[in-house]
């Protein structure tokens, strides 16, 4: 039998990286107290923290060793950077320190931002400034965007990202993403795949509370009409797509009323314990006398701990159906656990959506 995956927080933060840290602090700053800093890092809470939370403790830890003064702090960090360049995600905690002590020191607080963010992504440690000046610091970002490195340019939108998973939420821009848009202007054609894709998982985010913003703007977008606009229009849209958002759907061509049918439907067993797998399988045929582009999804109604059905939109596949056409397709979907997603017993169901419509919903039972 395989082990189950690693959590991610067993996967860094780990005692090399600490051994390390120290080591490099101590030749950087001889006061560095090693002692108080293993004392402080290891403590009776350790174990039951998650990723971010130990980022943060370890964040916390650091600035209790360091000189109280933030730019003397930051000049030691400076130094340090250099030789922990083997690590990757654990040097998030250079750009969380001055995220948490240099609120009150932009000056120093930003170019130290723009150079911490080639060795660890500054895009968690931008928000507590964007909080505090939303104009001052969207300012900056339109600054970073025309940056010369691409990786600085990608914090210019990945900082702005109103919902950034594990990142503290943005309610003005939640709001009111109108501040974000111009940065986003600026990018959408950077020649960065990695820059493009945060554009367009910004606008990803703006859509979960303002869709028709993005629609309006990947809308004027189109008028650029390369694969890379393309890609970067398909992702931005990609939770309106599941959500069957007509004026997602319009945007890609996809009729919001198919001239289709959906028939012979079979979904079995009707019976499975948890970690088990049902399969399903239906038919379209098209009564359209053109062509129809069918993006084909299915939706399934997942029990959760609380005794009530939520919805859950998985992609099938995206086909042009010719008149009279008739398509088979069959799907296995697996209910053993993961470490996203957790299943419950109760009763459950699978329905399927085209072009937005759903269609032919057959429940089932997991035990």
């Amino acid at each position: 039998m395989s082990e189950p995956n690693p959590r991610l927080k067993d996967l860094f933060f780990q005692r090399p990286f600490y051994d390390d840290l120290v080591a490099v602090l101590a030749a950087t700053w001889p006061p560095f107290d090693a002692e108080a800093f293993w004392s402080g890092l290891y403590d009776a809470g350790w174990d039951d923290r998650s990723l971010m939370e130990r980022m943060r403790h370890t964040t916390v830890i650091l600035h209790s060793v360091l000189p109280e003064d933030f730019r003397a702090a930051l000049r030691i960090l400076q130094q340090a950077a250099p030789a922990l360049a083997q690590y990757g995600f654990e040097k998030l905690v250079l750009c969380e320190y001055v995220g948490l002590y240099g609120l009150d020191d932009w000056e120093a607080s930003l170019p130290a931002l723009e150079a911490f963010t080639h060795q660890a992504s500054a895009e968690f440690a931008v928000r507590p400034f964007i909080l505090q000046d939303l104009e001052r610091m969207l300012a900056q970002m339109l600054k970073w965007a025309s940056h010369d490195s691409p990786t600085v340019r990608r914090l210019a939108s990945e900082g702005c990202r109103p919902r950034l998973p594990w990142g503290i939420r943005l309610p003005p821009l939640i709001d009111d993403p109108a501040p974000v848009l111009p940065v986003l202007e600026q990018l959408k054609l950077d020649e960065d795949e990695s820059v493009r894709r945060s554009v367009a998982n910004n606008l990803n985010d703006i859509a979960k509370d303002n869709p028709q913003v993005v629609i309006d703007v990947l809308r004027r977008w189109q008028a650029h009409d390369t694969p890379e606009m393309a890609q970067l229009i398909s992702r931005a849209l990609r939770t309106l797509l599941k959500a069957g958002d007509p004026g997602a759907l319009e945007l890609l061509g996809y009729g919001r009323d198919p001239a289709i049918t959906v028939s012979n439907m079979t979904l079995e067993p009707d019976t499975i314990p948890l970690g088990e797998t049902v399969a399903f399988s239906f038919d379209v045929e098209s009564t359209g006398q053109q062509p129809q582009d069918l993006m084909i999804d299915y939706v399934v109604y997942l029990m959760r701990a609380n005794g009530q059905q939520t919805p859950k939109v998985f992609k099938l596949t995206k086909r042009t159906i010719a008149p009279g056409e008739t398509i088979h397709i069959t799907r296995k979907q697996s209910f053993a656990p993961q470490s996203s997603r957790k299943y419950y017993p109760g009763e459950h169901a699978i329905e399927i959506q085209i072009n937005g419509t759903t269609f032919d919903r057959r429940e089932f039972l997991v035990t």
